[in-house]
């Protein structure tokens, strides 16, 4: 592990979100020295960010706390392009009344893990926005296109995946990673903002917008990437049979999300803890040293410390609640997911799939021929049966709901 100054770099390095360093020396040495502004951006593709880009938002946290400032870049311009990288294909494009409606509901999120002010390390929130759409055409390419090389372009991964897999790459996607260099050029003469981090896959976009800053201001600014969050089996950081994990409560209601967090794999809850909770180091490394039926205590820890940051403590004392009822004490909670029956009523087959617990109407089938799905605690085979109010419905160990009229 590399040796840092910073308070900024030790921290980021010690709860592991440091993948690459553009200049790792003169970044902890900047560091060290002054309050050092910093941004990621965060294009409105949905009304709610998921627990896929928290590790960024966690990268802006770490910043405050070590005494720097944070600035979230909301994509209000970008998102009407789309990021390429890494992707099969083009986005959708949205409008721009949707755009806005995802940027004012995501920025809800941010209030949450930031604090927001006019102080030297109070976070700030800006759209891209606000200087990409007043940009002129021709004046745009000869001052700022001329510093790109088409060649090196086509070098990036995020291109080099489409045109490898002979996909369309649009004109449109491939001058997105020009406006995200320019975003950064941009925030250097706002903000002084010095440093741009992002996931792994932004890595040849915050090389460009680097390249940028030097050829055209001359200005010294660093680029900062953690590494691509898998899970210990290698799969997909936030996803689940129900679908993305959302940060909003009105996408994903509490108890789901403490939930994620409490199903998380016996070996991933000493880096989920570093990486997602504010839990101090030392009481991580206890934690991941447990065992057998102690690691399922510390993942109720992960769980509670992980849900109080995004929803609030009493959000996240609910929800441990609730599961103690229903896991510990085989008894209902209202702060249960629930399914309506609605006017035509809904069939055991119908509410598993409505509540989420299956992806098919033909898992659940062969789920219950398993006898995994019980109501109100009876082992249930029979996919015509009729639900009724009140009837809680178990999908094997871990999933329950309540069925409302």
């Amino acid at each position: 592990m590399t040796t840092y100054t910073s308070d900024l770099l030790r921290l980021l390095d010690t709860r592991g979100y440091i993948h690459q360093l553009t200049d790792a020396e003169g970044l902890d040495a900047l560091a060290a020295k002054s309050v050092v502004p910093g941004y990621i951006g965060f294009d409105p593709t949905a009304p709610s960010l998921h627990v896929g880009s928290l590790v960024q938002i966690m990268m802006l946290r770490r910043m405050q706390q070590a005494g720097h400032k944070p600035i979230v870049l909301m994509g209000g311009g970008t998102g009407k392009i789309g990021d390429p990288s890494l992707r099969d294909e083009a986005r959708s494009l949205m409008t721009v009344e949707r755009i806005q409606e995802n940027v004012a509901s995501i920025k809800r999120v941010f209030e949450r893990f930031l604090t927001f002010g006019d102080g030297p390390s109070d976070a700030v929130m800006v759209d891209n926005a606000d200087w990409l759409d007043k940009l002129e055409y021709i004046p745009f390419l000869r001052d700022i296109g001329q510093h790109f090389s088409v060649n090196r372009m086509l070098s990036f991964d995020s291109v080099k995946l489409r045109l490898d897999r002979e996909q369309s790459l649009s004109f449109l996607e491939f001058n997105y990673m020009i406006l995200q260099a320019y975003d950064f050029l941009e925030l250097s003469r706002r903000a002084e903002c010095r440093l741009q981090m992002g996931g792994s896959d932004q890595w040849g976009n915050i090389v460009n917008g680097i390249e940028l800053a030097r050829r055209v201001d001359g200005t010294q600014v660093y680029g900062l990437t953690s590494p691509l969050i898998t899970t210990a089996d290698g799969g997909k950081m936030g996803k689940t049979a129900k679908g993305a994990v959302w940060l909003n409560a009105d996408a994903l209601a509490p108890y789901d999300y403490w939930q994620f967090w409490r199903n998380t794999q016996d070996a991933d809850v000493g880096r989920f803890m570093r990486l997602f909770t504010d839990l101090p180091l030392d009481e991580i490394a206890r934690l991941e040293k447990l065992e057998g039926a102690e690691i399922n205590e510390a993942k109720k820890i992960l769980a509670e410390a992980a849900t109080a940051l995004a929803h609030g403590a009493e959000a996240a004392a609910a929800a441990a609640q609730t599961a103690r009822k229903t896991f510990e004490e085989g008894a209902s909670d209202a702060n249960l997911p629930t399914v309506s029956l609605g006017a035509e009523g809904l069939t055991i087959v119908q509410a598993n799939t409505a509540l989420g617990f299956a992806a098919s109407n033909k898992e659940t089938r062969r789920k219950l021929d398993e006898g995994a799905i019980r109501v109100n605690g009876e082992v249930v085979k029979d996919p015509h049966l009729a639900l009724k109010p009140g009837d809680k419905v178990s999908f094997g160990a871990k999933k329950h709901g309540l069925i409302v009229a």
